[in-house]
């Protein structure tokens, strides 16, 4: 039985190592060591991930813990069916019983365990050991090639039961899996591009330009009036979309595996046609769902297609996009197909892309013709390309790393100026975009603008370090006081050429907010 300390230690080593191959090594070293029952629960884990998904432990749980045990003394399968029965407790009582469990699995874990679980729970496990690190440890550890380890992962859409089936039977193991319809496959993602021009010198001319659309990603399985719906991340559906699945079980093919999105509209009435709601308000009504409940009266769901995995007993995923797509576009279904224009003009792209932009969408995604599906991979055919948002912002307070960044101030809290109060409303988080020689100069810098204690977890500083973040919108956020939040915010560069009393104000912020909503013209 492997023990808990052994993947404890193996995550300190992996956040400590810099260099992806050493971290694939080490990864590697791990899962060999482990019994091979325990593989895929150590994937999962290493992946910063539960195979529980969610277990109802949430940070209050997490915030005070019990002294450490001096000695290790858990197994991975025991730490394992304790997440479990976490996971199924229900009804009265439950919450005590998670509290129970959780109590008695930290007051015997070590110290290094402790950290390791309290990482793991609050999903801030950050090591490093990202998908594509696992995959090439993986294969290291089997004594596979990482395409095959890849190959299967897209097909299953589980790493951590592909990994188990490498290290039990090798490369005949991972060949043996198949594209079945009504199970999950990875999604492809895209790379980014920072220009229609730079798209088409990477994916040669011509090529696909399809709007890219900001609503909830869906991966639809029909076999024949059996329907199932994943999301991004694999989660089933069906049930709470039960309308979706009735209207795609109405569809003629016999079977099908398509990837799309549904997105909300808002009808304003007047002139003004529908408009996407943003990316949170369709997750939000994803979310809450159900067979039962109708849509707002100004307000439709609609499902729009952008691929064709499967169809009527053809496996697709090999074919090249020009094929698919035409697979698409016959294909009878109350789903729209997304826009999309093919075309060697850089002109006639970017026209197309203004066009995308005026009707709400993100963007658009840059397709080559003859590339196939590479699932669960950010595949270097698909290139995403939107406007970039840019906003001088003001370090309102820094919180200490963890891992490879222990030492140093790494996540940086933001602030917009505003005028009417004469100080700073917070919009967000971040750490992204930080390279080493930054985090030592803000490590420095902020030290000398701390105000108050420096060896707590967050160090207060003064409002003068303006740093340029780039964005992909602003979003409705009732954690923060302005009622916003930055979405998926980056640091681009510091800008000591400016004052904070040179920052954006919030009501500029509130603008590129009302603007994400159609509330005026941008």
């Amino acid at each position: 039985m492997t023990r808990l300390a052994d993947v404890a230690e193996a995550s300190s080593e992996i956040a400590m190592a810099g260099a992806r191959s050493a971290k694939t090594k080490r990864l590697a070293a791990a899962l060999r060591a482990a019994d091979t029952e325990d593989v895929p629960i150590i994937v999962a884990w290493l992946s910063g991930e539960l195979l529980q998904r969610r277990i109802g432990v949430g940070w209050a749980a997490l915030s005070t813990m019990p002294p450490p045990a001096t000695a290790p003394s858990l197994t991975v399968a025991e730490v394992n069916r304790a997440f479990s029965e976490m996971a199924e407790a229900s009804g009265a009582g439950s919450q005590t019983r998670r509290s129970a469990l959780l109590l008695d699995m930290m007051s015997n874990s070590t110290e290094l365990e402790q950290v390791f679980l309290r990482g793991l729970l609050a999903g801030n496990l950050r090591q490093g050991a990202l998908a594509g690190v696992m995959v090439d440890a993986i294969a290291t550890a089997a004594g596979v090639k990482a395409s095959e380890v890849r190959r299967a992962t897209m097909l299953r859409g589980d790493l951590p039961a592909v990994a188990a089936a490498a290290m039990r039977g090798g490369s005949g193991a991972l060949d043996a899996f198949r594209l079945e319809v009504g199970c999950a496959l990875a999604p492809m993602l895209a790379q980014s591009a920072s220009s229609v021009e730079e798209a088409l010198d990477d994916l040669g001319a011509p090529a696909a330009f399809e709007a890219k659309l900001d609503g909830a990603r869906i991966q639809i399985h029909k076999h024949g009036d059996e329907v199932r719906l994943f999301t991004r991340s694999l989660d089933e559906v069906s049930a709470r979309l039960r309308h979706v699945a009735a209207d795609v079980a109405r569809w003629p093919a016999t079977s099908l595996v398509a990837d799309g999105e549904i997105l909300w509209f808002a009808f304003a009435g007047g002139d003004n046609g529908p408009r996407p709601l943003p990316f949170q308000e369709t997750a939000s009504r994803f979310a809450r769902s159900a067979s039962d409940e109708l849509p707002l009266s100004n307000e439709r769901p609609s499902i729009f297609l952008f691929d064709l995995l499967h169809l009527d007993g053809v496996d697709l995923l090999d074919r090249p996009n020009a094929e698919r797509r035409a697979a698409l576009e016959g294909l009878a279904s109350s789903a729209k197909v997304v826009d999309r224009v093919v075309t060697a003009d850089a002109r006639e792209a970017q026209t197309f892309l203004e066009r995308m932009i005026q009707l709400g969408y993100e963007g658009v995604v840059a397709k080559s013709l003859s590339a196939p599906y590479e699932a669960g991979r950010r595949g270097a055919s698909w290139r995403k390309i939107k406007p970039v948002l840019t906003l001088d912002l003001v370090v309102l307070a820094v919180e200490w790393g963890s891992g490879r960044r222990t030492g140093k101030l790494s996540n940086i809290h933001l602030g917009a100026r505003d005028p009417a109060s004469g100080g700073f409303v917070m919009l967000g988080k971040t750490f992204k975009g930080m390279t080493d020689a930054m985090l030592d100069w803000q490590t420095q810098r902020f030290l000398e603008l701390a105000e108050g204690p420096t060896d707590g977890y967050v160090v207060k500083v003064r409002p003068e370090q303006v740093v340029e973040i780039a964005l992909d919108g602003v979003q409705t956020s009732s954690r923060y006081p302005g009622g916003m939040a930055l979405r998926f915010a980056r640091v681009v560069r510091y800008r000591d050429d400016k004052s904070s009393s040179e920052a954006d104000t919030v009501d500029t912020v509130r603008a590129i907010h009302a603007r994400s909503r159609g509330e005026h013209d941008a």
